[in-house]
Parts: structure tokens; C-alpha cells; sequence
């Protein structure tokens, strides 16, 4: 039998596409003769005009079956690469866990915090006895709140879980493959898509499959800071970061000059199609849209992009988050979202400023600084308006935490302090740029960064200085002799990991968003044409030959490097075998099962609470989707148990949440892992205006309490908390309580004997 460790977790297109791949192999502009671009005509398309315009490996002729025999051993490592990292991440799951070995009680706990509650929907679908009274019971929901009726499909992103549902019960596989193995079976295959979109979006850009294998393979070694799936399985982000990653690749597919207009048609659908998903699987979509929005405006700022280009990219996005406001019951949340307002704003003066893109390049500067201050001053207007109008509260704990996390408003802020004293909303550590080091993924990707920057930056320049008439859809068409200054498509993702590079550093929970195209970045710096064309031209020994030898053997040679310093880590990574071990938690949630009233209702903490609706199907108090002010208002409430509160204020915020009992943690009570002021009771002696635990220095205004801290003085069975409280239940880590329906005075004796370990 396999010895493990004992390890207690912490509560805590298709064919479109391929074409365009293909035709990058054949041919070279000539790096003597600039010749004149027009839509369809040439392959090729320079970052600078003046350098040698090679795209992809099309540095020597090729033959139409080397086209076809290379095109099939890239496609055929997409696949072998996709399927390495959704093997790879499900077999660390399993090793982590010994998950195939785990009764049904402890895989359901193996799902922490919110991952619980997502599962617990899917759960609940396939419960039903059919898809309609499923459908039903999510839309008049009243388990995940007491003493409230919510529409689930309307607060939360969830289609995913009924999705996968519906199809379980239509697929033949129930007498084979259990629930919980079709869910997150389903969850690691969309890994396999993310590596196949950034495979593809490296191949696009450099024009070599070679870049798309580096990419995969420098994903998967970085599997530390490209993903969280193995032990966050149900996460927004694991549905939703697959579908922008093909987002991104249909973008950088459609800003390639040489599309037909059938292949526009098909690439704004298939934009749309992954748009739709990435917001219909992620209740922060309109954050990361809005980033993307600040890309497309940017660009056509700086000229990169036509007009028509400009407006289908906006329109792509309104028209992804409003199918998603209609699916979810006309979520006011998307329609007060900042990103349609921003929207709306810049392509409304857009219209109404049509002289923008004339003048010397002084007058432009200025015309553009103006006009982004009209842009911004509107934006901001009609989200203001719209909030007003809609009475939209949902997303403000968001902004507060902005406001308080660049010291721009108070710092005692409940909400916004919660998300602070978390380390995966503090600054990305420096430990993450000396891992991305070690694989040799962080060199490139700067010089990469650094030298296309730089480009950019004369090439907008160039763009500005242009004189009338000279704007990007006129030049696109023009034979003027003048080629385009720089890809669009490559301007688009430089841009795109510059912005979300920001992100990443500002909040390390977003480097997921990062670190992936990060990879596709690097490999277009190293396989791509245009940085070794620089190179060589700058050494004055630029040949084709050359060209296409360091093209190959560089990349090559780092993927021989990789396996050589890798594999053995890989290899004894997968060979440690762990062991699921929390039985305090599985004796808890084992006691509510089989001693409360099934509509019995659970006060706690949040992540704790989901555990309970998975596990026992208990109606809950609060629960981790934060997403709405009401939830967030009772939860701190609710938390007041860990304050320093007295026994007759904490039993009326109970009553008042419906609650019949609450579960007192001692990971809480008695927290060490954050610092002082960062503790939850901390956090709640601020909010309260009362001095904090422990040495150190206090604010002025704070004073000290004049009741003792609740979860300590409830276990000391004093007739004060007795007359209100009784414990039920109690070992190394839980303490429940059970919540008398009347105040009645009574005695020690009278109280229901303790359930101990």
C-alpha cells in the first residue's frame, strides 16, 4: 500500500484558424523593396517598414506538401501538448489528495471556500428530479439565504454547473464515470484549451509552430503561476480564463491584414461566441473587459487599427455582456458595469469628433489628450447616472477596495479590508518573477517587451505624424509604396500583456490573466522573425539562411535546456503522493448530516458555510459571492461572534438572520496566520471603534470594549450566554451552538449535553 502524507488543507474555428496559419510558411517580402500592401494581396506584413518584412518562416520557399506535412506535426503538438497539461494537472490533483480513495463526504470538503458553493449547485441539478424542477429550484432559491428568496441564475455565474448537469443525465455515462469525475474532468479539459489557444496565438503571431511548442511547454513548468486549477477546481476563473485565451486568439487572428470578408464575418462570430463565454462564466468579466477596452482604445488612438476594425471590437463586447445580461435576468450589475460606459462614451465621441486624426503632430497630441478627457469625463457621467438609476450597489465593495488599496479613501472599511489583508490581492511577490526566471520564461519575454515597445512606440509616433489623408484604413487600402508601420495583431497583444502585466503586479490573484499570454509573448520574441531580423541586420549579417537557422535552433535548443533541468523535478513532482486529512471538519459536517432538521439554518464564516450548504444542503446565513450589499451587510453582522460584542447583541443579529445555530471556529477565534490588523477580529474591532488585541499601537479615536469577545466568553457557560446559547457540539477546531428560540433564564444543568470528539 502507497505510503502518503497526511496533508490537512486550509479552510480556506477550427479550420479558419489552421488556414491562416498555413500561409505564413511561403513567402518573404524583399528586405531591399518596400512594395505596397493591400488587403489580400501580400503575405507578409513588416513591424517596421524599413526592415525585412519576413512573416512566420516564410524565409525560404516551401513546397505545398512541406506546407501540409508542417502544418499537421503543428497541429499535432497543439494536441499532445493540451492533453499533457490536463493529464499533468488532474494527476496532481489526484496525488494531492488521494482523491479516487476519499469517501463522497470528503471529496465534497476537498472543495474549500466558494468552490464548495459552485459545486453545490451542479449537486443540486442533478439532485432534482428533473431539469425543469432544477431550474426552478435555482431561480426561487431560498437555501443560500435564509429568510430570502433569490434568483441563483440571476446572482451568479452558475450556467456552467447546469450546463454540465443537463448533459450528465443526457450522456451515457452514469453507470461509469460518478458526478464529481464528469465535473472536474470537464474543468481540466478546458486547461487543455487554454493551451491550445495560446499554442495557436504564438503560431499566429510568429508564423511558427515552433513558438506555439515553447509556449505550451513553458505553461505547463509554470503550472505555479499559470494556474490554481488542481486545488481550486470550481473557481470562476478555471471556466472563464480558458474562453478569453481563445478570445485573444480570434483578435489576433481577425487584425491580420490578408482576411477575406468571409473570414472577417466568421472571426467577429467566433469573437463573439468566446466573448459570450468568458462573461457568462466569470462574475468579474466587466473588470477584465474593461482593461481590454483601454487596449482597443489605445490603439486607435495611436492609429493602429481602422475605424471599422475600432467599432466591431466594442461591438463584439457590448454585444457579449448584454446576451449574458439577458441570460441572467437582466443582471443590473453589467448595465451599471463601468466597460459599457466607457464604451458608449468613446465611440459616442468618436462620432462627434471627426477631425481627431488631422494636424501635425503637436495638434494631435493635444487633440488626443483632450479627447481622452472628454472620453473619460462621459464614461464616468453615464455610469454615475446609470448607478443612480438602477440603485446599483452590488459592485461597490470593488471600488472601495481600489480606493483603499492606492490610499485613496478610509482604511477601515469592513469589505474593502478583507480583500486587503489577503495576500492574493496584495502586490505580486518578487518569488514569482525568480520562478518564471528559472524556467528561462522571463528573460525573453523582457527583451521581447522591451524591443517591441520601443517599435511601438516609433511606429505610433510615425502614425501621428502623418499628414491628412493618411489615417490606418486609408494607408490599409492605399498602393502608395507605404507598407503598414507596424501588425496590428502584434501591437494588439503587446498591449494586451503590458496592461494585464500591470494588473498582475498591482494585485497578484490577476497574474492568472498574465503569466499565460506572458508564454505566447516569450515565443514570439524567439521564434518570431522580426526581433532576430533586428538583430542580425544590427550585426550586418542578416542572410535568409541565417535567419531561419537561429530561428530553429534557439528555440530548440532552450526546449532541450527545459527537458534537461525539468524533467526530473516533473518526475518527482508526480511521484509525491499526499493524503486528504481534515476529520475535524468531516466529524462537523458528518453531525449536522445526521442531528439538525434538514431546514435547519447555519450562522458562520463564509467559507465554511459553503462547505456546509455542499455537504449537508442546510440553508445558510451568508456565503462567499460577496456580489451583492445586502449579503455583505448581514455578513458582517453575523460576524460579530468573533467581536467583542454583548450575548444579547450577538443573539438578536442571529435571530434577526433566522439563524438556529452558529458555528464558532478556533482557526478564527484565535487566528495567527495574519498580522495584527489584518486578523478578522481585528478587522471587526475597527469597524466597531474598539482597541485591538495584543501590543502595539491603536488610532486615538479607538476605545477599549465593555464586553469580552464573544467566541471566548460563550465557552466559559456562564448563565449570561447559557440563557441564549447551547452547545450542541464541539471538538479540536468547531464549537456549535445552538440558538434558543426564547430568552429564557436558566441554569448550567439545563443546557444539552456537549457532542465531543
Amino acid at each position: 500500500m502507497e505510503l502518503r502524507k497526511r496533508v490537512k488543507l486550509s479552510h480556506l474555428e477550427h479550420n479558419l484558424v489552421f488556414a491562416q496559419l498555413a500561409p505564413a510558411e511561403g513567402r518573404c517580402n524583399s528586405t531591399e523593396t518596400a512594395l505596397p500592401h493591400r488587403r489580400g494581396a501580400g503575405r507578409g506584413v513588416s513591424l517596421l517598414g524599413r526592415s525585412g518584412t519576413c512573416s512566420g518562416s516564410d524565409i525560404l520557399p516551401w513546397w505545398p506538401w512541406q506546407q501540409r506535412v508542417s502544418m499537421a506535426a503543428g497541429l499535432l503538438l497543439a494536441g499532445l501538448l493540451a492533453l499533457t497539461q490536463a493529464w499533468f494537472v488532474n494527476a496532481i490533483h489526484e496525488n494531492l489528495l488521494w482523491f479516487s480513495q476519499l469517501k463522497e463526504v470528503e471529496r465534497e470538503i476537498s472543495f474549500r471556500t466558494e468552490c464548495g458553493l459552485y459545486y453545490s449547485y451542479y449537486k443540486q441539478m442533478l439532485q432534482a428530479p428533473s431539469v425543469q424542477e432544477g431550474l426552478s429550484e435555482l431561480i426561487h432559491d431560498n437555501l443560500t439565504e435564509s429568510k430570502r428568496t433569490i434568483n441563483l441564475l440571476q446572482r451568479m455565474n452558475i450556467y456552467q454547473e447546469v450546463f454540465l448537469s443537463i448533459l450528465y443525465r443526457l450522456l451515457p455515462i452514469q453507470s461509469y464515470l460518478e458526478p464529481v469525475y464528469f465535473y472536474i474532468y470537464t474543468v481540466f479539459s478546458l486547461q487543455a484549451v487554454y493551451v491550445i489557444a495560446l499554442y495557436l496565438t504564438a503560431w499566429l503571431l510568429s508564423g511558427s509552430w515552433l513558438a506555439g511548442t515553447l509556449t505550451g511547454i513553458w505553461y505547463i513548468l509554470n503550472r505555479v503561476d499559470t494556474t490554481r486549477v488542481e486545488f481550486t477546481i470550481s473557481l470562476r476563473e478555471n471556466w472563464s480564463l480558458p474562453f478569453l485565451a481563445l478570445q485573444v486568439t480570434t483578435i489576433t487572428c481577425y487584425l491580420r491584414p490578408q482576411l477575406t470578408a468571409l473570414q472577417q464575418k466568421v472571426m467577429v462570430w467566433l469573437m463573439y461566441v468566446t466573448t459570450f463565454c468568458f462573461c457568462l462564466t466569470w462574475q468579474f468579466n466587466q473588470f477584465i473587459l474593461l482593461v481590454q477596452a483601454f487596449i482597443i482604445y489605445t490603439l486607435d488612438c495611436a492609429d493602429f487599427l481602422t475605424t471599422t476594425q475600432v467599432t466591431t471590437l466594442y461591438l463584439v463586447q457590448v454585444s457579449g455582456l448584454l446576451s449574458v445580461w439577458l441570460l441572467q435576468f437582466c443582471n443590473s450589475m453589467i448595465l451599471g458595469s463601468l466597460v459599457l460606459s466607457f464604451i458608449v462614451a468613446a465611440l459616442f465621441i468618436r462620432h462627434c469628433q471627426s477631425g481627431l486624426k488631422t494636424g501635425s503632430l503637436l495638434v494631435r497630441l493635444g487633440k488626443m489628450l483632450l479627447h481622452s478627457a472628454m472620453v473619460l469625463l462621459l464614461a464616468f457621467t453615464i455610469n454615475y447616472l446609470a448607478k443612480k438609476a438602477l440603485q446599483l450597489r452590488s459592485d461597490e465593495h470593488i471600488f472601495k477596495f481600489i480606493k483603499s488599496k492606492f490610499a485613496l479613501g478610509p482604511t477601515r472599511d469592513f469589505d474593502a479590508s478583507l480583500y486587503l489583508c489577503e495576500e492574493a490581492f496584495g502586490l505580486l511577490p518578487l518569488d514569482t518573477l525568480e520562478r518564471l526566471a528559472g524556467t528561462l520564461l522571463l528573460y525573453p519575454y523582457i527583451i521581447t517587451l522591451l524591443l517591441l515597445s520601443g517599435m511601438l512606440a516609433v511606429a505610433a509616433l510615425q502614425n501621428l505624424s502623418r499628414p491628412k489623408g493618411s489615417s490606418a484604413e486609408e494607408r490599409k487600402g492605399s498602393g502608395d509604396g507605404r507598407p503598414v508601420a507596424f501588425r496590428p495583431d502584434v501591437a494588439y497583444n503587446l498591449l494586451h500583456t503590458l496592461f494585464y502585466g500591470l494588473l498582475a503586479f498591482s494585485t497578484m490573484r490577476m497574474k492568472y490573466i498574465w503569466t499565460g499570454h506572458m508564454c505566447a509573448v516569450a515565443a514570439y520574441g524567439v521564434c518570431g522573425t522580426e526581433l532576430w531580423t533586428l538583430l542580425l541586420n544590427t550585426l550586418r549579417c542578416n542572410t535568409k539562411v541565417l535567419l531561419r537557422l537561429v530561428r530553429y535552433a534557439v528555440p530548440l535548443a532552450m526546449i532541450g535546456c527545459l527537458y534537461y533541468k525539468f524533467w526530473p523535478k516533473v518526475m518527482e513532482e508526480l511521484s509525491e503522493l499526499r493524503e486528504f486529512y481534515d476529520p475535524d471538519t468531516v466529524e462537523l459536517m458528518t453531525w449536522i448530516s445526521t442531528k439538525t432538521p434538514k431546514q435547519a439554518v447555519f450562522a458562520g464564516s463564509m467559507q465554511l458555510l459553503a462547505g456546509i450548504k455542499l455537504c449537508t444542503g442546510r440553508v445558510l446565513t451568508n456565503h462567499p459571492h460577496y456580489e451583492d450589499k445586502d449579503l455583505r451587510e448581514r455578513t458582517r453582522q453575523v460576524y460579530q461572534v468573533y467581536a467583542r460584542r454583548s450575548p444579547e447583541e450577538v443573539y438578536d443579529i442571529l435571530r434577526a438572520a433566522g439563524a438556529d445555530y452558529v458555528v464558532l471556529e478556533n482557526s478564527i477565534c484565535y487566528e495567527r496566520r495574519h498580522r495584527r490588523g489584518c486578523r478578522l477580529r481585528d478587522l471587526l474591532d475597527l469597524a466597531n471603534g474598539h482597541i485591538m488585541d495584543g501590543p502595539g499601537e491603536n488610532d486615538l479615536d479607538l476605545v477599549p470594549a465593555t464586553h469580552p469577545r464573544f467566541c471566548e466568553a460563550v465557552k466559559m457557560d456562564t448563565a449570561a450566554y447559557n440563557a441564549l446559547f447551547t452547545r450542541t457540539f464541539q471538538n479540536k477546531t468547531f464549537h456549535v451552538y445552538r440558538i434558543k428560540k426564547k430568552r429564557k433564564k436558566s441554569t448550567k444543568g439545563s443546557s444539552e449535553p456537549s457532542v465531543t470528539q
